[in-house]
């Protein structure tokens, strides 16, 4: 995994002061490294009979989308309030001041499909919860969650600890 974590560029203080930003950019123009991730997610469940691949907007949706070809399961995005079209079911979560409100249309899945959760960063697990909250209100099996990069000193994985959790890369200080 070291050829991925060296190909993530790091910002310190950015969005702000005593922040390490994870920029997954630089990662994503290598072709090497954006094909290398693709396939590590791909060995991990190939065999587990993955329906759908639900991914949180939006960097989640880069990988989430070439893993759901590569496994040949359909995508599903969940999106910000009010960024989707159709029926919606919503879920709120905790922000670090405040909370926001993430979407998935209604009929998105059906009742025993299973699915993969994917989003390109785990910190704090809120936002996962919350999608965990959407998949599970439309009765579909979570068959693992797994995430690109995981910041592991933030302790996001506890809240996750009923599930398959799989990170290709961690971080364990900012």
């Amino acid at each position: 995994m070291t050829q991925l974590s060296e190909a993530i560029r790091s910002i310190p203080d950015f969005p702000k002061k005593g922040i390490v930003f994870r920029d997954i950019t630089t990662l994503l123009k290598d072709a090497a490294s954006l094909h290398y991730a693709v396939n590590l997610l791909t060995k991990r469940y190939e065999n587990s009979k993955i329906d759908k691949i639900v991914c949180v907007e939006s960097r989640g949706f880069i990988l989430g989308s070439a893993l759901a070809v590569s496994l040949g399961a359909g995508f599903v995005p969940i999106r910000k309030k009010g960024k989707l079209p159709a029926e919606v079911i919503s879920e709120q979560y905790a922000l670090e001041y405040g909370t926001d409100v993430i979407e998935m249309h209604m009929d998105a899945l059906r009742s025993g499909e299973r699915i993969l959760l994917h989003d390109d960063l785990l910190a704090t697990g809120g936002t996962m919860c919350a999608a965990i909250r959407l998949v599970e209100k439309l009765q579909a099996h979570i068959v693992g969650i797994s995430f690109l990069i995981e910041l592991s000193f933030l302790h996001g994985r506890q809240k996750l600890n009923n599930y398959d959790i799989y990170s290709l890369i961690k971080y364990d200080k900012e």
